[in-house]
């Protein structure tokens, strides 16, 4: 190097410890930012986790309604037909009666195994209402932290100050997913 360009290089550094404090400051938001991001985004794919679980549930639930209603039709169709016979016999007449009491009993259990499914497809809806709200946060966040990002090789603050606003709202509204109801 030559004593010119040692000079000209102790200059720039002297002129980058002006702002060198400011642009700490600003290193450190962007950083604190891009932790948000961190934790807004396992908030959320957690969240979306939670609801594919709860849809899976719910389909379980309405299957296992739907395999209770035809076992009941088919034992409607076996009573109807047994009924038929002319002159029934005592032992028919009593499967008739425990036929009759097995479609009594799960005719009772069809409004539980109804209301168990729609619980789960209630749980769906609101884990996708709060996975929306924590996809919204997450990328307002990471807006925030790329308009900050700009900051620093443009040493314009208005870059960060709409930075913090966007990062901000993001925190806000990803922080709203825990007031969904």
């Amino acid at each position: 190097m030559e004593p010119t360009e040692i000079q000209e290089f102790s200059k720039q550094m002297s002129e980058a410890g002006e702002g060198g404090e400011s642009l700490k400051s600003i290193s450190l938001a962007i950083s604190i930012l891009a932790v948000l991001v961190a934790i807004v985004t396992v908030a959320g794919h957690r969240t979306h986790t939670e609801a594919v679980l709860m849809q899976s549930k719910a389909g379980d639930q309405w299957n296992e309604y739907q395999a209770k209603k035809i076992r009941e039709d088919n034992l409607a169709v076996v009573v109807d037909t047994l009924s038929l016979q002319p002159n029934p016999s005592p032992a028919t007449t009593a499967k008739i009666a425990d036929y009759q009491a097995h479609i009594a009993k799960w005719k009772a259990e069809f409004a539980e195994e109804q209301g168990k499914a729609q619980e789960f497809e209630a749980e769906v809806k609101h884990a996708e209402a709060q996975a929306s709200r924590y996809d919204l946060g997450e990328a307002l966040l990471q807006i925030a932290v790329v308009l900050s990002s700009i900051t620093l090789l443009t040493r314009q603050r208005s870059y960060f100050l709409l930075g913090l606003s966007l990062g901000l709202a993001g925190l806000v509204i990803a922080l709203s997913a825990l007031f969904v109801h």
